[in-house]
């Protein structure tokens, strides 16, 4: 089958960086599903992962955790979905990834495709969906209810592709006041886009930027991206009693800043169920199950910016090359072979 993989963590520029070649059909663990993958989407991940792992000439390492694709088989002990079934997942990062033309991945993780949309609107879903609601949801406990003042929410980053799901479900599921952090005109247009009550410059001090909207205090904080950066604006801007989730690797951040007020801190990382196969592994699939039917009933949109062409080394090169230069607004997403 056709893939694309790496040998060797090389610059982005480098054409052996990522490379066309022939692979091996996967063959299903019990609960699997063999996915003829239709489409794939590009995430921080994949080039952070290309940055510090390894393959070989004789089997090139595998990147890409975002598909949507068709079933083509499926394992002796899988019952949650059958060949021929349309489906969309982000996959796990101790097994190969998905940019090729079959993938092996446990139905558990899976979800139906929403029906309303294409393969490759569909690829730009997963990872960031199950990102943004066990976030929201789990770590920093949200409420799903449109009821009552739920307070506010700041999300650093809204323009990317986590931002992007992460703003429309707090709007369309919560009674949380949404802030969103942009830089540019256009990422700021599409924060708006997607539900963000207010749009604040990261350029600027986070801290001074809230009190000019009038929301000097936050009651939840999700730090996607210059954690470190912005700590200790996050830190001023925390509400006594509130909750931060971070999802990047902030390095040398002072967590004694949120002592004072009693305020909790997360890491959310999806892919956590899945490393560790813990017994709620399945949850994702009802997660995904749930953004399925949310996207077809006209609540979610895709998060789809970009289409970069058909999967390929050369655009995927191109695609690595968008997210590492920070120049991406919502999901790059490539489809077919």
């Amino acid at each position: 089958m056709k893939a694309v993989g790496y040998v060797e963590s090389l610059p982005i520029a480098d054409e052996r960086s990522l490379l066309d070649f022939d692979a091996p059909e996967p063959a299903p663990r019990p609960r699997d599903l063999v996915v003829r993958v239709k489409a794939i989407s590009v995430n921080p991940v994949d080039t952070k992962v290309r940055m510090r792992g390894q393959g070989t000439k004789e089997a090139p390492a595998i990147l890409g955790w975002d598909a949507a694709g068709v079933v083509e088989s499926v394992g002796a002990d899988a019952r949650l979905f059958k060949p021929g079934d349309e489906v969309f997942y982000a996959g796990s990062l101790t097994r190969p990834g998905a940019n090729s033309e079959l993938h092996a991945v446990d139905e558990r993780i899976v979800g139906p495709k929403p029906a309303t949309l294409g393969f490759a609107e569909a690829a730009a879903l997963p990872l960031t969906s199950i990102t943004a609601w066990e976030a929201l949801f789990d770590r920093l406990r949200a409420p799903i209810t449109k009821a009552g003042a739920g307070g506010a929410l700041l999300i650093v980053g809204a323009a990317g592709g986590v931002g992007s799901i992460a703003t429309q479900l707090a709007r369309k599921l919560t009674n949380l006041t949404v802030v969103g952090t942009a830089s540019r005109p256009e990422s700021e247009a599409w924060v708006k886009a997607r539900g963000a009550h207010h749009v604040i410059d990261h350029r600027k001090p986070l801290a001074e930027e809230l009190k000019r909207i009038g929301l000097p205090l936050v009651e939840r904080v999700f730090a996607l991206t210059q954690t470190d950066k912005h700590w200790t604006d996050i830190a001023a801007a925390i509400a006594p009693q509130g909750s931060v989730c971070v999802i990047d690797d902030p390095v040398g951040i002072d967590v004694n800043l949120l002592k004072r007020k009693s305020a909790a801190l997360c890491w959310e990382f999806m892919f956590t169920r899945s490393m560790f196969e813990t017994p709620d592994m399945a949850a994702q699939h009802h997660l995904l199950t749930e953004i399925s039917a949310l996207v077809d009933a006209g609540v979610i949109a895709t998060t789809l910016g970009e289409h970069f062409g058909p999967i390929n080394a050369a655009n995927l090169r191109r695609a690595h090359a968008a997210i590492e230069g920070g120049r991406a607004i919502g999901k790059i997403v490539l489809e077919g072979f």
